[in-house]
């Protein structure tokens, strides 16, 4: 047996065994048809979920769904199957799939015998509890190839486009610097650092404007064509089979909670991940990490977490910390924890040939392979050319991470991993997994690595929450409860203008917990090309910005952006990271937005309940929320941050006034000046220098907290703001913070009910709340 073969048989053990599931524990599917040779598995995970499965070899249609998908949820009691002369239907209260039948056998024309595909034809539609057409599937695909040796096929699908429909999700990508629509674009969905408008990431879910969404089961390198020519399609690089979820759904939580049941809940993450999160590259000794700390307790600017970046190690893969940088890092962390904050550390997957560990991970097979078996070695096409994979296809070799990360270095002190690299950095192309290729894995790391860390955390520490910064994703990461941010973006106008739909697209992917370094991380030129002079006066920063006069007015715009992000993480390539190192008008605006941050935590960590609950982001497109308003389809801009906040950043230098879309079945109000305006339309709206144009929906309420340092400290609510002009309601959920209780249904949830026409707040469920909150509420315009 050659080397390929015998990886073929390892990878169907390790691919079951890294999946924990066995083939017999898989749920039948609801049934299987034949089409003339062509079959199709049908099984649901829900009654508005339906998985599909198509392949030309029976046993390929009837294998499990891939990495990434929980089978154990599959469910297809809510199904009733009926057959026909019209074909095949699965029915549910909440979705109608309709396969067509086989067609009549014929003679094919001329031009068929040389040109049409040698499959039999599969068509099938789904439609909604209305009964609405939302998909039409008009064609599969399986084109012999080989890749990196390996005989298979391109694998895909094809659907018929609606005239008014519009595409969102698909990872992360950072081409556009405003649309949103991913209509008439056309994605390669990899992972991938390098892309030119900064790093890609594959999580391949789609969600249609018309009320459904797919999950394109498939991890390999991935083309996504949206509504081109009047055709979508998926075309993945490797596979055998054409695997895909549809689900259905009136409303974002609808989709979003049969998401969660495809692919997992999102977990509340600790408190602790709301509050700022301060990092640089690097902090050189903990001598500085702890006199950081203590300038944000002396300026009583609020922080929560310290991080020590890369290079506090000896070697790559060493997994060990420096004593030269580094001399005493449990004592470090216990005075981070004194001072009421918590640490997180990062940790790459890399290792240098010359560290303590490489012989040993080498000689039990746990690092990437080319294909003769030799450890792959580095990135031959950049200049980063050191260290070996670890291969987290293999459940062993994940094991060996994580105990390696615990007792080295978590052990420390440390809260929290971050795991940088998680694309994975060393491409798989052209190499080897455990598993099998790395072209058929292509987008599979992020998942696995991230996992097997999370996984041995929690058993670790049972009730202790997980963090995690992880820099890539694949379906299903988010429920690893890891904070993804994206990637080494560049300190510049350009690449903030492009995080604002690129996160919108992201969380439209089903994960909520994205963000990006504020401030940007690449290294930060000493000069500027700006025309305009700057807002922020550069005095005092010199030390750090050089020439560059508009960096603090950026950064300062950064900040303000950050602070409606689902996390909140300053960090960079620079000589100075913190608040006030980028003169004293950057600093106080910062500070106030620091304390903004800190006021919003009840109301963000109730937001975080609420994607647990139904999966839902809550940093979110206009779309989701308005989905009757056809203009907001396309805007990339502005955003939705919770119900209440309309955020439009400045993405501009030398800007003062912005244009925002104010969408139409609401009244808006201005957040800074209380001016309430009607919806539907376009406003010029001033955007001095400390403040971004914020706007809160009338009938919002909004409890914001009493100022604490850090959420170690308890917070309780200093106002609930009402925005009168509709009846309003807002579910206040508070816990402990830290634990898993809120699983088993602990902590406090308490109702706040605004009644328009009568003028009156009603709480129930917090006696102590509903006592102060006579005292405590403000309504806007009174």
């Amino acid at each position: 047996m050659n080397l390929y073969c015998k990886r073929r048989v390892m990878a169907a053990a390790v691919a079951a065994a890294a999946l924990g599931v066995a083939s017999g524990a898989i749920a039948a599917p609801i049934t299987t048809l034949d089409r003339n040779g062509a079959w199709v598995s049908v099984e649901a995970y829900g009654p508005n979920v339906v998985h599909i499965t198509i392949a030309a070899d029976k046993a390929e249609a009837l294998k499990g769904p891939g990495f990434g998908i929980l089978p154990k949820n599959a469910d297809n009691s809510t199904f009733r199957h009926t057959s026909g002369k019209d074909g095949d239907t699965f029915a549910s209260a909440a979705l109608n799939l309709r396969v067509a039948p086989a067609p009549q056998p014929r003679v094919p024309s001329q031009s068929e015998k040389y040109f049409a595909p040698q499959l039999a034809p599969v068509a099938l539609q789904v439609r909604n509890a209305k009964g609405e057409l939302v998909l039409d599937m008009t064609g599969w695909e399986l084109s012999p190839q080989t890749v990196n040796t390996e005989k298979t096929y391109q694998a895909g699908a094809s659907f018929s486009v609606q005239a008014d429909e519009h595409y969102y999700g698909m990872g992360q990508n950072q081409e556009s610097t405003g649309p949103l629509d991913l209509r008439g674009r056309v994605l390669d969905c990899k992972h991938w650092y390098d892309a030119p408008a900064g790093e890609t990431v594959c999580v391949p879910f789609m969600v249609s404007s018309k009320g459904y969404g797919i999950v394109w089961d498939n991890p390999s390198a991935t083309r996504f064509v949206a509504g081109v020519n009047g055709r979508t399609s998926f075309q993945s690089n490797v596979g055998e089979r054409v695997s895909f979820f549809v689900i259905t759904g009136s409303t974002p939580e609808e989709i979003y909670s049969g998401y969660a049941r495809v692919t997992g809940k999102t977990p509340i993450p600790p408190k602790a991940a709301f509050g700022l999160i301060q990092s640089k590259a690097r902090y050189d000794s903990q001598q500085e990490v702890l006199r950081v700390a203590n300038t944000y307790r002396q300026k009583k600017y609020p922080l929560d977490i310290m991080v020590v970046d890369w290079f506090y190690w000896t070697r790559m893969g060493q997994l060990d910390i420096d004593p030269a940088q580094y001399p005493a890092p449990a004592a470090m962390n216990k005075e981070l924890h004194d001072l009421g904050m918590q640490s997180i550390v990062s940790v790459w997957p890399r290792f240098e040939t010359s560290g303590r560990y490489f012989n040993e991970l080498d000689a039990k097979g746990y690092f990437l392979k080319d294909k003769d078996g030799k450890t792959v070695d580095g990135l031959p096409f950049r200049s980063d050319r050191t260290g070996a994979l670890i291969d987290a296809t293999n459940p062993a070799a994940r094991h060996w991470f994580w105990e390696r990360v615990r007792d080295n270095i978590l052990s420390q002190g440390f809260d929290y991993p971050w795991l940088d690299e998680t694309e994975p950095d060393l491409v798989p192309d052209g190499f080897f997994y455990s598993i099998g290729s790395g072209d058929r894995y292509r987008n599979l790391f992020p998942l696995l690595h991230v996992e097997g860390v999370q996984q041995g955390m929690r058993a670790w520490k049972p009730n202790r929450r997980a963090l995690i910064l992880s820099r890539a994703a694949y379906l299903g990461s988010q429920r690893t409860g890891a904070l993804f941010w994206s990637s080494d973006i560049n300190p510049s106008w350009e690449a903030l203008a492009r995080q604002v739909p690129t996160g919108l697209n992201m969380t439209a992917s089903g994960i909520a917990y994205w963000a990006n370094d504020i401030g940007g991380w690449q290294w930060l030129p000493q000069s500027t090309k700006a025309t305009k002079a700057p807002l922020v006066d550069p005095r005092g920063a010199e030390a750090t910005i050089g020439q560059n006069h508009d960096y603090p007015e950026l950064l300062t715009r950064w900040f303000q952006y950050g602070t409606f992000l689902p996390t909140l993480r300053l960090h960079g390539d620079r000589k100075h990271a913190e608040i006030w190192e980028f003169g004293q008008q950057a600093e106080t605006i910062m500070a106030r937005y620091d304390r903004l941050r800190y006021q919003l935590i009840p109301y963000i960590y109730s937001q975080a309940k609420a994607t647990w609950d139904n999966g839902a982001p809550f940093m979110r497109p206009l779309w989701m929320d308005f989905p009757n308003d056809p203009k907001v389809a396309d805007i990339g801009t502005q955003y939705m941050f919770g119900p209440a906040f309309l955020v439009a950043p400045v993405t501009e230098q030398g800007q003062t006034e912005k244009d925002v879309y104010l969408p139409a079945g609401s009244d808006w109000y201005n957040f800074w000046t209380n001016e309430k305006l009607a919806g539907g339309r376009w406003v010029r709206v001033a955007a001095p220098i400390d403040q971004i144009p914020v706007f809160v929906r009338a009938g919002s309420i909004v409890p914001l907290g009493t100022d604490i340092p850090s959420t170690a400290s308890k917070q309780a609510i200093a106002e609930i703001r009402v925005y009168p002009g509709k009846d309003g309601e807002f579910a206040l959920y508070d816990d402990d913070g830290v634990s898993y209780d809120y699983e088993k249904g602990k902590g406090t949830l308490a109702k706040l009910a605004w009644s328009d026409a009568t003028g009156r707040l009603a709480v129930s469920g917090d006696s102590e709340l509903s006592r102060k909150a006579p005292g405590i509420t403000k309504v806007v315009g009174k």
